[in-house]
């Protein structure tokens, strides 16, 4: 039994490597898509972590600086946080768009004024989805405006967005005026050690398999006369 149970779980795991492997492909191909538009309110219902997201978009409208939300972030370039803007389209709805990076230090708008455009503006990146439980061990607290994570749905809540889009959108590497905040951050890593697993559950079935055939030849070998 232990071998016909070590096999099928390496057979899973084969099918689970397929299945990351063209998770992957079908990701890298939305990222590097021509950018389309965002999706608007008619479309929001059918939009989806597996089919949607990193998917290229594209977007453009108005910032309300006055409004951003600063979310923690721990990058390459240290620990600071997420601006999170929310811009007003040309088509009358919200999109909470991630600027990008800002340190400790420029967590203030006042302190980069450089970087707070104004007039219309088009942005490409990332749609996103959003993220409702926080960060590790911690969960966003609204009323103290601390937030850990991205959680499209309570920020507008909180800044009193209207017709604000399910999710967020991570900007591009496009240079904001001042240096900040630094968009294009966005990390895409999807773990795949399915082969690494498949190939342990194999060796354990084989192992178990030619353990049982030395115990079954030295069992023939006392019972000889």
């Amino acid at each position: 039994m232990l071998i016909v149970g070590f096999f099928t779980l390496g057979v899973w795991q084969v099918r689970r490597l397929a299945w990351k492997t063209a998770l992957i492909a079908q990701i890298e191909a939305r990222i590097h898509a021509p950018a389309s538009p965002a999706p608007g309110p008619a479309q929001w219902p059918s939009v989806t972590r597996e089919r949607d997201q990193y998917r290229h978009v594209v977007v453009q409208g108005v910032f309300q600086h006055d409004r951003e939300t600063m979310t923690q972030a721990v990058t390459a370039a240290g620990p600071g946080f997420w601006v999170m803007t929310p811009l007003r389209t040309d088509a009358g709805f919200t999109i909470l768009v991630n600027r990008g990076f800002v340190p400790s230090r420029l967590r203030a708008g006042e302190s980069r004024p450089l970087g707070l455009v104004r007039g219309e503006q088009r942005v490409t990146g990332l749609l996103r989805i959003t993220e409702p439980r926080g960060g590790f061990l911690r969960a966003n607290d609204p009323e103290r405006d601390a937030w850990r994570s991205r959680d499209v749905h309570a920020i507008a809540a909180r800044r009193g967005l209207r017709e604000a889009a399910p999710y967020f959108v991570d900007a591009d590497a496009t240079p904001n005026p001042g240096g900040w905040p630094r968009g294009g951050m966005t990390v895409v890593r999807f773990p795949n050690s399915h082969l690494v697993y498949a190939i342990t559950w194999f060796a354990l079935a084989l192992g178990v398999a030619v353990a049982l055939g030395v115990a079954q030849r030295a069992q023939r070998r006392g019972d000889a006369p």
